[in-house]
């Protein structure tokens, strides 16, 4: 896809009423620091729209990105850094939940663990958070570029393992770096997005026929 327009839309905190888009939305959710936002510049070909912050935890908003005016990157709060106290990483659980639960026009999750190390405790609690809330998330294994090519089979069947993934679910190596695994998300965001568009079609042409 060429981006020919992106615009933050909306930003969302704790107590925001999250928007009734009519358009597709695909969330990135992801620990602190895992690449979150590096990943979201890539996919939007910006170099610093989703900005980076230098204190880890401090995202504390759910924003939304317009992408060509035809879908939504919705960016959720990191999650698991230690320095956030528990109550606001209640909170911040509760309203990525909250999102979850009332978006209708969510279509995806992509869920970001570091391709370097078994998931942790947090990824795996995200990981049946979003299963629960009737989602199975692709997984996006970032920080390619540090670890050697021979290394990535293992440590894509380590997480896969780890979060205790079916067979058929999703993981995409990405390097922020190279940009290796760009198109291969876009590819599935387009599919997914181009799929809503034909339910939209065909519902409107049986309204015609009615």
């Amino acid at each position: 896809m060429i981006i020919r327009n992106v615009e933050l839309e909306t930003v969302c905190g704790v107590t925001s009423r999250l928007p009734e888009n009519i358009l597709p939305e695909f969330a990135f959710a992801g620990k602190s620091n895992v690449g979150k936002s590096s990943l979201i510049n890539a996919l939007m070909n910006r170099k610093a729209l989703a900005r980076t912050s230098a204190q880890p935890g401090k995202t504390q908003t759910i924003n939304f990105y317009n992408i060509n005016k035809e879908l939504y990157y919705v960016d959720l709060p990191g999650y698991g850094y230690a320095k956030v106290s528990q109550t606001e990483k209640e909170k911040w659980g509760k309203m990525i939940e909250n999102y979850l639960h009332k978006s209708k026009m969510l279509k995806c999750v992509f869920l970001l663990v570091d391709i370097r190390h078994e998931p942790s405790a947090n990824d795996r609690t995200m990981y049946e958070w979003v299963v629960y809330n009737g989602f199975r998330p692709v997984i996006i294994a970032t920080k390619l570029d540090k670890i050697n090519r021979s290394q990535i089979q293992k440590q894509v069947k380590l997480i896969r393992n780890g979060l205790g993934m079916e067979k058929d679910d999703v993981i995409i190596p990405f390097s922020a770096a190279s940009k290796q695994g760009r198109e291969e998300i876009w590819a599935l965001i387009e599919k997914m997005a181009a799929g809503e568009e034909k339910e939209q079609e065909e519902g409107s042409g049986e309204n015609e026929q009615a």
